[in-house]
């Protein structure tokens, strides 16, 4: 006897609205916390910090689209986040028309991302050091946004960004670069001594070198943005990692990151 019913229909299993690298949202956060710090207090930094964040999750989706073989399932999360970029993307560059100049130097990155998505290979580290150049140059792009230069082309708006907000960018970039080579030693590329070394020698460098970095942003208050760089070394060099979680070495990280945010802005208060 046969059973002539319909078999029934397979669930379709959503993908998530949320990309899972959890991390990334502190890496978001960093930059323009110290912009913040950087820059004059204005209204302009809401959309701007709202088209930061949602440019994250669209463009994560963008790059799933990109390597999927099933790009289909990728089709309505990258909507959300689109539709929740472009309005604050569209308010942000109608009070500051120069983003126009900043939007495509960032497009032009991209590109890179585009590259190794499509090659399945956006783990490796030279695309995560652009992404990490990314989120360093938006120190600088928030503080401007602050700011409101009185220049719409590339060359004066450069010249426009203090000295200190550069350092400070420098140190986010220092910062992001470390956790990255940190993170990638303990979790996806343990198993490879040479990441571990990285991220030891890179974090001991960042100490050798932020007396000087003191030095160039003025002493005595400089001497506030060394303290944070001796204590992301002493995370680097600690021997033993087995068995934390990655949701507790993530929390570590993101302590650092307060850390350093608590430092610079003292440092910035006393200057």
């Amino acid at each position: 006897m046969t059973d002539d019913r319909p078999a029934p229909a397979r669930a379709v299993q959503r993908t998530s609205l949320v990309p899972p690298q959890h991390g990334a949202w502190a890496f978001l956060g960093l930059p323009l916390a110290l912009g913040f710090l950087g820059g004059d207090p204005s209204w302009a930094w809401l959309p701007l910090a709202w088209a930061w964040i949602a440019a994250y999750p669209a463009s994560y989706f963008v790059l799933s689209y990109v390597r999927a073989r099933r790009p289909e399932r990728f089709r309505r999360p990258l909507a959300v986040w689109v539709a929740l970029f472009a309005p604050a993307g569209v308010a942000v560059v109608l009070l500051r028309p120069w983003l126009l100049w900043v939007a495509a130097l960032y497009l032009a990155s991209f590109v890179v991302n585009l590259t190794y998505a499509s090659r399945n290979r956006e783990r490796d580290l030279v695309n995560d050091a652009v992404f990490v150049a990314q989120c360093s140059a938006m120190v600088a792009v928030t503080s401007l946004v602050g700011d409101d230069p009185d220049a719409s082309m590339p060359g004066p708006l450069l010249s426009a960004v203090p000295g200190h907000v550069w350092l400070l960018a420098l140190v986010c970039g220092a910062v992001l670069l470390g956790s990255t080579l940190h993170v990638k030693s303990l979790l996806r590329e343990r198993r490879d001594p040479r990441f571990a070394r990285a991220s030891k020698v890179f974090a001991v460098a960042c100490l050798l070198a932020s007396p000087a970095l003191a030095l160039a942003w003025g002493l005595p208050a400089g001497w506030l943005l060394v303290p944070a760089f001796a204590l992301l070394a002493a995370r680097a060099l600690r021997r033993d990692w087995s068995g934390m979680r990655p949701g507790t070495i993530g929390m570590v990280e993101l302590a650092g990151f307060v850390v350093v945010l608590g430092f610079a802005a003292m440092a910035v208060a006393a200057a």
